[in-house]
């Protein structure tokens, strides 16, 4: 046996003195937390919108079939949303409750390509939005991924689940959608390779929770050991839900932002103007990179968009491109790339290296 922890240990009692035949708790004597505005501000907000847009749908039928203004747009985004946060926050929950051991033996303990390929197949058979991904993303550099595996596993899982490839089957068909998958993790695999190799020469940050496997560790007995000892209790399955919502508090308050300023774009930016002027040309291109970038939209409200500058506009490199812009330069994914890993470099390697790959793959698509 090892001295690795069973996998989904129990979180640590709070620390205590004794003192004579009784132990008293130990209080935290640092300063008070001060209130995250952003999170606070962002869910009132979004709290707001949502309740006054359901306020809409009792008072006026047609509000569910033409959903207007800036509570419309909240409520239709989040009613987009709402399934992969919560299916993410539970995964981050039970993510925190296994070792670090068995996450880096899962995704491999070498640094180079063969860890980037394995990264990149979990990316794609995780069934998760990009917002939900987002989660499982840092949860696993903070249990000691390498740079290289994130960015990997990010590139290739947004809209590559199967409820979403299903979708994409229906709007361009099998032969494009089986293109765009293989494509999104061919992206990935070189990202992921062109960041440990700058990892390895030091240009950019080694992933400081990356810690050495003992060298007696055996994934699958442990992990049976592990999941022998787990208490399958309501009380353990509640704490375990309340450390998703408490871990993922730092992703949700970027996708509250995110949420407020995609509403308000829907309010002023027609989506018809991606039918008209987004078509395959050099020009189009650009365009539609730079409206992936500042339309917030989740993997599913991504799809439908790109099925219409696919077959509307008829620019397959245009549809590519903008599902692959919304993975590598969304903002909110920028601001929780740098919140996880405390690094502005490390982060915005991410659209340096991810850019030219789609516009050149984008090219070349809108050719065939």
């Amino acid at each position: 046996m090892t001295d690795v922890k069973p996998c989904c240990c129990p979180p640590e009692a709070p620390k205590t003195v004794p003192v004579g035949p009784q132990s008293v708790r130990v209080a935290n004597t640092g300063p008070k937390p001060k209130p995250d505005v952003i999170f606070w501000g962002g869910l009132g907000v979004v709290l707001a919108g949502y309740a006054w847009h359901i306020l809409q749908l009792l008072t006026d039928e047609h509000a569910a079939y033409h959903p207007e203004g800036f509570a419309g747009a909240v409520f239709s985004i989040m009613n987009q949303m709402w399934v992969g946060m919560v299916i993410g926050i539970v995964a981050l929950g039970f993510m925190s409750r296994i070792p670090r051991h068995f996450v880096m033996a899962a995704l491999g303990t070498e640094r180079g390509w063969r860890g980037v390929v394995r990264a990149v197949m979990a990316g794609v058979l995780l069934d998760l939005c990009s917002h939900g991904i987002l989660m499982i993303g840092a949860k696993l550099y903070e249990r000691g991924a390498t740079a290289g595996q994130v960015m990997a596993f990010l590139i290739s899982s947004p809209w590559n689940s199967f409820s979403l490839t299903i979708i994409m089957f229906a709007l361009i068909g099998v032969k494009w959608t089986l293109a765009f998958i293989a494509l999104s993790m061919l992206i990935g695999l070189i990202t992921g390779i062109l960041f440990e190799y700058l990892e390895g020469r030091g240009n950019l940050p080694a992933n400081p929770n990356r810690t050495a496997m003992p060298d007696s560790f055996k994934f699958w007995p442990e992990a049976k050991a592990g999941l022998k000892s787990v208490p399958w209790s309501p009380q353990f399955i509640w704490q375990t839900l309340l450390i998703g919502l408490r871990d993922s508090k730092m992703i949700l308050r970027w996708l509250f932002v995110g949420v407020i300023i995609a509403s308000a774009l829907r309010v002023f930016l027609d989506p018809a103007v991606f039918e008209q002027y987004f078509g395959p040309t050099v020009l189009g291109l650009a365009m539609t990179l730079f409206a992936a970038t500042v339309i917030e939209v989740c993997s599913e409200g991504s799809a439908p968009i790109a099925g219409d500058i696919f077959n509307r506009a008829g620019a397959p490199g245009n549809a590519f491109a903008f599902m692959m812009a919304g993975v590598s330069t969304d903002y909110t994914e920028i601001m929780v790339l740098r919140q996880t890993t405390k690094s502005w470099k490390l982060t915005l390697f991410l659209p340096l290296l991810t850019i030219p790959q789609i516009l050149l793959l984008g090219w070349w698509l809108n050719g065939l």
